[in-house]
């Protein structure tokens, strides 16, 4: 690690809606001083398990002091066969509800992980799927993310992290399953009505994959399977809504919970609009 600067490693193998603005949320302005990211992604694919093993291999060429590593499913061949290469950077893994069957694994192995639950499975059947509904339901999802606490929790654990290794420290690295409780806990809204609305938009949104996965994965026909894909792409809509009704009663009372990055990478907060952050 360089004196006062942290390189970041970020590895995406296939895409969930919590590894789209990584990086971004540690350095949401483009100004952080004290961390430099380089991301390299397989894009879409993470089939064979060779196409993560080659960009893990890409990613070691930037000698990160810290590796993101997100991807759906990180107990599948492809993640797994990346986490091989680690070696003794310490990394944190970012994934979906599936990953849960590889968490003793990770344990073992020394690594950190965030598993959130809401993080849903798209409706990944060509009939239904097009650019335009990835898209919307990504942007649903995303706002789920960002509403109910799951950002919040990626923000605090990563910054923890960051600021420990800035400052000469061993990190402590997160073990975390964020749930409805969790997520909300993080969010810290102030009216008891904006928190009950996000309390719901998570479990709908964690309910998603069940529908999706027996859409994708059980059903063979097209006249079964196709009413599921819709009735889940509905819910995670509902779940996006629901949260910006949220988001408005926090607006309304003037209580929006603000915490931007100083460019040292220290956290700031604030909530009326025109307080000063501190």
């Amino acid at each position: 690690m360089s004196e006062n600067v942290l390189n970041i490693g970020v590895l995406k193998n296939g895409t969930i809606g919590s590894s789209v603005l990584l990086s971004f949320l540690i350095d949401e302005r483009a100004e952080g001083e004290r961390v430099i990211f380089r991301e390299v992604t397989s894009g879409p694919k993470m089939h064979p398990p060779e196409e993560c093993v080659e960009t893990m291999k890409k990613l070691l060429e930037f000698q990160p002091d810290l590796i993101l590593m997100s991807s759906p499913n990180a107990a599948l061949k492809g993640p797994k066969a990346a986490r091989e290469l680690v070696g003794d950077i310490p990394a944190i893994i970012i994934s979906d509800a599936p990953a849960k069957k590889a968490i003793e694994e990770f344990k073992e192995k020394g690594l950190g992980y965030i598993i959130v639950e809401c993080d849903s499975m798209i409706g990944a059947r060509r009939p239904f799927l097009d650019p335009i509904e990835m898209s919307v339901f990504n942007s649903n999802l995303l706002k789920v993310l960002a509403v109910t606490g799951v950002f919040n929790i990626i923000v605090d654990e990563l910054n923890t992290v960051i600021m420990d290794m800035l400052e000469g420290k061993t990190p402590t690295l997160p073990q975390i399953e964020v749930d409805a409780t969790t997520a909300v806990e993080a969010a810290r809204f102030a009216n008891p009505y904006a928190e009950a609305k996000a309390i719901a938009a998570f479990e709908i949104a964690s309910k998603v994959s069940k529908i999706t996965g027996k859409a994708c994965f059980v059903l063979k026909e097209r006249e079964d399977y196709m009413p599921l894909l819709a009735a889940a792409h509905e819910m995670m809509k509902t779940a996006a809504d629901m949260c910006q009704v949220a988001r408005e009663i926090e607006k309304s009372n003037d209580t929006v919970i603000r915490r931007p990055h100083r460019s040292s990478q220290e956290l700031l907060e604030k909530r009326a609009l025109h307080e000063k952050e501190k």
